[in-house]
């Protein structure tokens, strides 16, 4: 029996909101629209006129489903192939949710994504829920059915496991075009140098190919060995450009909040390298090559053109 149109108008209007928790929680954001589905799917089922609250219930629902689906994706973190990283989100796209306060647009970062892999599955939903989503703790307890005092000490298990000493670089469309120029102007420069100015002494390059996509399965550590592999990289080749059809072209965009180079050929997206930019240098390179993980990001840069690339290579 379908929805009433009223019902239907209500879960429609938590959709967003649930949409940015589910990407949060598993980052992926295929993998939170089937969340947000299955979540859907539960409120057509159920006995609506007992359900007092409809945004708690169907928050305290896709938790559920996200917590199920974490657990399981610990068991295939562990044969997946070389490094995983997060699926990029481009900046508008709504599945990054608010973005009012530092913790809001920090929690969707790659880095931040990244790290919370470490955490356990209650630790970070509570973190999510408590520092991007302004969950009180009781709410959040009632939500995983814990009792506050017990969801106060996770919440500080988290907050102790993503400490960072960092501060992260703000960036707009115009700042991240400006930080990938100077970015890929070293990187086709020919030296390791001028790259190595741009990095920290400590930076750590990731790169995610899901056995689909040639990757390095470890990450460089260290800005003269990641420059040297940047070198490498950008230098051109036969194989490159058979790869990917011709020449690349390069372009600015900021991916989950920060500036990213989005390399792209015969209108999709091939790969993105996003930029952990502190006031130091660029602490990180997450970059993203499995086209499995590049699909939406495709479709929304693609229906935003036309783009003006930084440069072509290969």
């Amino acid at each position: 029996m379908p929805l009433p149109t009223y019902e239907t108008d209500l879960f429609e209007s938590s959709r967003g909101r649930l949409e940015a928790i589910a990407y949060r929680l598993l980052g992926s954001a295929g993998d939170a629209e089937d969340a947000v589905q299955d979540t859907f799917l539960r409120w057509h089922a159920a006995d609506r006129e007992r359900i007092e609250t409809p945004e708690a219930w169907l928050t305290k629902v896709l938790t559920n489903i996200c917590l199920n689906q974490l657990t399981s994706a610990r068991v295939r973190r562990e044969t997946y192939v070389g490094q995983w990283l997060p699926e990029p989100v481009l900046a508008g796209d709504r599945m990054l949710g608010p973005a009012d306060t530092a913790e809001q647009r920090e929690s969707v970062s790659f880095a931040m994504l990244t790290l919370m892999e470490r955490l356990s599955p209650n630790e970070r939903v509570v973190y999510v829920l408590r520092e991007a989503f302004g969950y009180g703790h009781r709410e959040v307890a009632e939500i995983l059915d814990l009792t506050e005092s017990n969801c106060q000490q996770i919440y500080r298990r988290a907050k102790q496991h993503l400490t960072t000493d960092r501060a992260r670089t703000e960036v707009d469309a115009a700042a991240a075009r400006k930080v990938v120029e100077g970015f890929l102007a070293a990187a086709l420069s020919g030296d390791t140098e001028p790259l190595i100015r741009l990095l920290t002494d400590d930076a750590v390059s990731v790169a995610d190919g899901g056995a689909k996509v040639q990757a390095r399965r470890t990450p460089v550590v260290g800005a003269l060995g990641i420059a040297r592999y940047l070198r490498g990289l950008f230098r051109p080749n036969a194989a490159k450009r058979a790869h990917a059809g011709g020449s690349v072209a390069v372009h600015a965009a900021v991916v989950n909040g920060t500036a990213a180079l989005l390399l792209a050929a015969g209108g999709r997206v091939l790969g993105v390298i996003c930029l952990a930019e502190t006031p130091d240098g660029v602490e990180a390179l997450h970059i993203q090559v499995n086209p499995d993980k590049l699909e939406r990001i495709t479709r929304q840069w693609t229906a935003e053109g036309p783009h003006h690339p930084v440069a072509e290579i290969w």
